[in-house]
C-alpha cells in the first residue's frame, strides 16, 4: 500500500497526575493553536491539538498523588535526586526535535531561537542536578552560641508546592520553575501555560519514562484562574509559585494562600501585559529558587566532657 494513502496519527494530550496520564475528569479540552508571530500577538493560528482543560477535582487528584510522594521523594538522598534530574536531561536530549517543534509552534519562535531554547531547558535540569547536594552548605551550617552547646541549622522541604509556569516561555522558563522545586524534595503540582501547553504535557512523557517517582511532577492544562484558586485554597498545599499569574490573579491567590499559611513566591516585577513572567530565563537562576521552598530546622545538642581533663566536644 502506497504511503500517501495513510492517514497520519494525532497525539492525545493528557494530563500528568501520579505517574500516570489522565484525561481531565470533566472531559473538556480546549484547542491549542500556533503563535501568529513571535512577539505574541493577538490571533488565532494553525491548530496544533486539543489539550485537556482541568477541572478543581483534576486539582485535587494531583494534590493527593503530590502528598503521598512526598515522603519518599523528600527522605531520598540529596545526591540520588541529583541522579534522577539528570537522567530527565538525558531523556529530554534524545527527544530534541520533537520540543524545538512544539516550542517553535506554542512561542512563534523560528527554529533556531527554539532549540536554543531547548538546549538552555536541558541544560538546566543539569544545572540543578549539581545543586541537590549543595544547597545544603549554603542554607544551612552551624551557628556560634555562648555555652556548651552545637548549633546546627539545616535546610528541609517544604512540601507540596503549587506552582503557576510563565505563560510565554512554554519549556524553558517551565523547566526553571520545576526543578529547583523537586530539586530540594518537594513535590510539584504545576499548571502550564493557558495557551502554550503541549511542552508541558510532553515533559511529562518525559517524567514518566525517567526515573522520577508518580507523584513528584504532576501537570495540569486549561485555564489558569480555574485550576490555581482550589490549590492556592487547599489546606494539603504548603506553597504556592505565582510566577505565571498577573497581577490581580495574584494578589487573590496571596490571600486565598494566607489562609493556612502557605510560602508564597511572587517573583516582581510585573510586566506590561500584567503576568510576572517577565522574567529573562536564559540568564543564570541562581540559588533563590532553591532557597525559596526550604525550612530551616535547628537543632541544640549539648557537649560533653572527655575525661580527666576535661576536654570537650
Amino acid at each position: 500500500m502506497s504511503d500517501n494513502n495513510r492517514l497520519g496519527v494525532f497525539k492525545t494530550y493528557k494530563l500528568y497526575v501520579g505517574g500516570k496520564f489522565p484525561r481531565s475528569e470533566s472531559g473538556r479540552v480546549y484547542e491549542v493553536t500556533t503563535k501568529t508571530s513571535a512577539a505574541g500577538t493577538a490571533g488565532k493560528g494553525q491548530w496544533l491539538a486539543n489539550a485537556p482543560q482541568s477541572s478543581r477535582k483534576d486539582a485535587r487528584d494531583a494534590v493527593v498523588a503530590a502528598r503521598k510522594a512526598f515522603g519518599g521523594w523528600s527522605g531520598a538522598t540529596a545526591y540520588n535526586r541529583g541522579q534522577v534530574l539528570y537522567r530527565v536531561a538525558e531523556m529530554l536530549e534524545g527527544r530534541k526535535e520533537q520540543f524545538v517543534r512544539e516550542v517553535a509552534a506554542s512561542e512563534g519562535l523560528s527554529k533556531s531561537k527554539a532549540a536554543a531554547a531547548v538546549d538552555a531547558a536541558i541544560d538546566r535540569w543539569v544545572w540543578y542536578a549539581g545543586w541537590t547536594d549543595k544547597i545544603g552548605q549554603i542554607a544551612g551550617g552551624a551557628n556560634p552560641v555562648a555555652g556548651p552547646f552545637f548549633n546546627l541549622s539545616t535546610p528541609e522541604p517544604t512540601g507540596v508546592v503549587a506552582v503557576l509556569a510563565p505563560q510565554k516561555s512554554s519549556l524553558l522558563g517551565l523547566v526553571s520553575v520545576i526543578a529547583p522545586v523537586i530539586a530540594t524534595g518537594n513535590t510539584a503540582v504545576v499548571i502550564a501555560s493557558a495557551d502554550a501547553p503541549l511542552p508541558a504535557l510532553s515533559l511529562g512523557e518525559v517524567l514518566a519514562t525517567s526515573d522520577v517517582p508518580g507523584g513528584v511532577v504532576n501537570i495540569l492544562s486549561g485555564v489558569t484562574a480555574e485550576i490555581a484558586a482550589p490549590l492556592a485554597a487547599h489546606q494539603d498545599v504548603n506553597a504556592i509559585d505565582l510566577t505565571g499569574a498577573d497581577a490581580e490573579l495574584a494578589k487573590e491567590l496571596e490571600i486565598a494562600a494566607a489562609d493556612n499559611l502557605k510560602r508564597v513566591l511572587r517573583p516582581q516585577p510585573v510586566d506590561t501585559d500584567g503576568a510576572s513572567d517577565s522574567e529573562d530565563w536564559l540568564v543564570s537562576p541562581g540559588t533563590h529558587r532553591l532557597t525559596a521552598f526550604l525550612e530551616t530546622k535547628t537543632v541544640w545538642h549539648p557537649t560533653g566532657a572527655l575525661g580527666a581533663a576535661g576536654s570537650s566536644y
